[in-house]
């Protein structure tokens, strides 16, 4: 096997190095939102990072953290990086681990740019369905819901100012590189979300458990095919009766089973394909299986 990059800057062999020590502080809310930069982790993350281009041009990933092992096996993804103008460096194992926030690192990690969109860009793209995340803590629920948006064909996804940090590690992780492909707003306060979607033409639909309205019942009354933005809350306690009361309708997802609820993530999944199908209805509906 042929070296693995040997234009690439020299192993770094010790933690305290200053470029790993920038990269480890970005583990940190406060440090990222300083350096607005954050750290995309693994194969996938990587790839998505180096393709991604801000809305000046520039590549999103600006550096990247590998082992020698991770640059042999990855050497399409380290190509990619270095293309995009990312300065790449050689690591040791122990370096990796402590830039890495997973128990079993992959032996990449990307120091990323941060992409979030001003919600004004939001609105003047008149999405037609979009997630927002109210109250949201848990960074997997949120990354995970960002991901079910982006199968789901959604055009945005806003984060309100109560939720969690869309760079926290675990969040970026949990949307599987879905973060790099669609428009997120950040920071919006909730009223402010609704107040500007509704201004857009877009039907707020609020998703709870104890809604007054079935998912079922409105897919039958044709209500879901117009331009619609599911609103999700917090992971224990729902949404509080003030944002309900900023709804066009509330609605729950059916159980037809013995389950007492579903949790976060498969409830976003299953309202936003509901909406994705009743928009799509008019010129078919691809399965999922489908080739």
């Amino acid at each position: 096997m042929a070296p693995a990059h040997p234009d690439a800057t020299p192993e770094l062999i010790s933690p305290r190095s200053s470029r790993v020590s920038a990269a480890r502080r970005l583990a940190r809310r406060n440090f990222r939102g300083k350096d607005r930069l954050f750290l995309a982790e693994g194969p996938q993350a990587v790839r998505e990072g180096a393709a991604h281009r801000g809305d000046d041009g520039g590549a999103t990933l600006v550096e990247l953290f590998a082992t020698v092992e991770a640059a042999e096996r990855y050497a399409d993804i380290v190509a990619e990086a270095r293309a995009a103008g990312a300065r790449v460096h050689l690591a040791s194992e122990e370096v990796i681990a402590d830039i890495s926030t997973t128990v079993t690192p992959q032996g990449l990690v990307g120091v990323c740019r941060f992409l979030d969109t001003p919600f004004e860009d939001v609105l003047k793209a008149r999405p037609r369905l979009v997630a927002v995340l109210a109250h949201v803590r848990d960074p997997g629920n949120a990354g995970t819901v960002l991901r079910c948006a982006d199968a789901a064909g959604a055009e945005a996804v806003v984060l309100t100012d109560a939720s969690v940090d869309l760079y926290n590690p675990k969040a970026v992780r949990a949307s599987v590189g879905s973060l790099f492909h669609l428009p997120v707003a950040v920071g919006v306060p909730v009223e402010q979300a609704v107040a500007g979607l509704k201004n857009a033409g877009v039907r707020i639909v609020a998703a709870d458990g104890a809604g007054e309205d079935d998912l079922d019942d409105q897919l039958d009354k044709g209500t879901m095919g117009g331009p619609t933005a599911w609103v999700f809350g917090n992971e224990a306690w729902g949404l509080p009766e003030e944002t309900r009361a900023l709804a066009d309708a509330v609605v729950r997802v059916p159980i037809h089973g013995k389950a007492e609820s579903l949790n976060l993530a498969t409830a976003a999944a299953v309202c936003l394909y509901a909406s994705a199908r009743a928009q799509r209805a008019s010129t078919g509906c691809r399965s999922v299986t489908d080739s």
